[in-house]
């Protein structure tokens, strides 16, 4: 594994804080570096350039533009095995989608979660319901769902800017 120096010149002095201040972040900060998380973490068994630790370490060295364009917080498989394990209670799955959060506000996301943000923002949901589908909930006694989900613009008053088609910019 090669390893890439940091510039902490570009780093921005209140990512820390503003990760802090969010649900998810509160408790980042207690994190001492006991390998914990990369060790419990099935991604990292599986991929050691998966490292829940460097993401943290880059989060609180503010280092913003790097941690939410890095395809690495997208691999986070959401197991809670880190989390549990922690020494410190942190909460380090909801730091991740935390971090998966910030990225899609920014527009950095991968190809995959823009075609389902997509999907959701134009019919309400990921996988679309239709008049068969509601015929076969009628035979089995269930009540329809409605077709249309229009609700859901109430969600995304604001168009989520992509940023290039990968979604890191």
């Amino acid at each position: 594994m090669t390893v890439s120096k940091i510039d902490l010149d570009q780093a921005d002095a209140g990512f820390k804080k503003e990760l802090m201040s969010q649900p998810g972040g509160e408790m980042i900060s207690a994190c001492f570096m006991c390998r914990t998380c990369v060790a419990s973490c099935p991604i990292s068994a599986v991929n050691d350039r998966f490292h829940p630790l460097r993401i943290i370490r880059m989060a609180l060295y503010g280092l913003k533009h790097e941690v939410l364009r890095s395809e690495f917080i997208w691999l986070c498989s959401s197991c809670y095995a880190c989390q549990e394990r922690c020494p410190q209670g942190v909460s380090i799955t909801e730091f991740m989608t935390l971090l998966k959060n910030l990225a899609v506000k920014e527009g950095h996301m991968p190809t995959g979660i823009r075609a389902q943000l997509d999907l959701v923002k134009g019919q309400g949901r990921i996988y679309p319901l239709d008049d068969f589908d509601n015929k076969k909930r009628g035979k089995v006694g269930l009540p329809p769902l409605p077709t249309s989900c229009d609700v859901v613009q109430k969600l995304f008053p604001a168009e989520v800017e992509d940023k290039g088609p990968s979604g890191r910019g």
